[in-house]
């Protein structure tokens, strides 16, 4: 569904991700691993083309989208639930899933967006007439994933969805991911709670300074000891 192939990209002189390949099959849930600064959101930023890569090439259902805009990228059918939710605080939670629909026309399809989002997420449903600047951490959160799902997206980025909250908030949003994707769309999930993202995920992809280290399924590197070492918390005995 996803390939990217030998992905170099810089922030100014800064070479930020060193030659990235990893792929993305239809219906996986895929996760990205490392430590602050390792690369993981410029990835997911330079496959939305938020961030313009200098070398390499990113595929989507057989397709170069390269050089394609973000907007055309999410009409693509990928989106992504950025780091810190930035959800539109001024707004109700009912608008700012409105924003989430701007690209389509598809007034059912729509409604069906709203429904989903809604079933998944009653909480926004009883607030969806509050303005999203007074919802808990949690409630933006979930704001912010049903917005991405109001693109009706194929593939749903997550960056750090669980920064931030509390441990039981946590997995109630690591749940809805799974039921997310039980549903149909696809997962690629960055994460720093990598005990959290691999229990869920089917393979991860370990980043070290803007290159990948190791890739495996998820089961593998939850029992790697390098992985535990540096990045699950354990000390090797």
């Amino acid at each position: 569904m996803l390939k990217v192939t030998d992905i170099h990209t810089y922030y100014g002189n800064i070479h930020a991700l060193k030659g990235i390949t990893m792929e993305v099959h239809r219906g996986e849930i895929v996760t990205l691993i490392g430590s602050n600064g390792a690369g993981k959101s410029t990835t997911l930023s330079t496959i939305t083309g938020l961030v313009r890569s200098k070398m390499g090439s990113i595929f989507f259902e057989d397709k170069d989208i390269t050089s394609l805009s973000p907007d055309q990228i999410v009409k693509k059918g990928i989106s992504l639930t950025p780091e810190g939710r930035e959800v539109f605080p001024a707004l109700t939670v009912e608008e700012n899933l409105k924003l989430g629909a701007y690209i389509r026309k598809d007034k059912d399809g729509i409604q069906s967006s709203f429904d989903r989002v809604y079933e998944l997420f009653p909480r926004l449903h009883e607030r969806k007439k509050q303005t999203a600047g007074t919802l808990s951490g949690g409630e933006q959160q979930m704001l912010a994933i049903g917005r991405s799902l109001m693109t009706a997206p194929q593939l749903l980025m997550l960056d750090e969805p669980s920064l931030g909250l509390a441990p039981k908030l946590i997995e109630t949003i690591f749940e809805l991911i799974v039921s997310i994707n039980q549903q149909g769309t696809t997962i690629l999930l960055v994460e720093q709670n990598a005990n959290m993202a691999l229990s869920i995920a089917n393979r991860g992809y370990v980043l070290e300074t803007g290159k990948i280290i190791l890739c495996d399924d998820a089961r593998a590197l939850q029992e790697n000891d390098e992985v535990r070492k540096a990045y699950l918390g354990d000390i090797l005995h």
